[in-house]
């Protein structure tokens, strides 16, 4: 069995000396009333056999899932590996983002199950800055540690 691999980007910022993180809310209908642990950096599967290189897959996923192209420098954080066995790359950059101006690339699935509809849900539906401490509360407890270096690396 071949792992998945998802490549991401840490987006941040510092607002008064404090360090905010852009996270991402998964739309669609499972994800629509959760909220504290439920949020993730905007990030998606690619195929480490392909052509597409992970931090390429990073700059496309951003892009797909914001409306947004992430520009600087991007420092690569520690891969890490979640409890399915998929593999998350990701990169630290600094920007800044008008959060409420997220535009979203979209999915479809059958919703309600077994209803037979096929609906189109927006792939993120809503996307904020947070302080680092909240944001600690509000990702997915997978991702946790890219928060964790992100801190190391800014001295936060």
């Amino acid at each position: 069995m071949s792992r998945k691999h998802s490549a991401g980007l840490v987006i941040y910022r510092r607002r008064n000396a404090a360090l905010e993180i852009l996270l991402v809310h998964p739309g669609g209908p499972f994800w629509a009333r959760k909220d504290l642990g439920a949020w993730s950096i905007p990030k998606g599967e690619f195929d480490p056999a392909s052509e597409e290189d992970a931090l390429s897959a990073a700059k496309r996923e951003f892009e797909e899932e914001t409306g947004y192209t992430a520009s600087g420098e991007f420092v690569p954080l520690t891969e890490i590996r979640q409890s399915s066995a998929k593999i998350i790359h990701a990169w630290a950059v600094e920007g800044d983002f008008d959060a409420s101006g997220v535009r979203s690339n979209t999915f479809s699935m059958e919703w309600p199950p077994r209803s037979g509809r096929i609906g189109e849900f927006p792939e993120v539906d809503r996307a904020e800055w947070f302080p680092i401490a909240e944001a600690k509360q509000r990702i997915v407890r997978g991702q946790l540690g890219f928060l964790e270096q992100l801190e190391r690396l800014t001295g936060d």
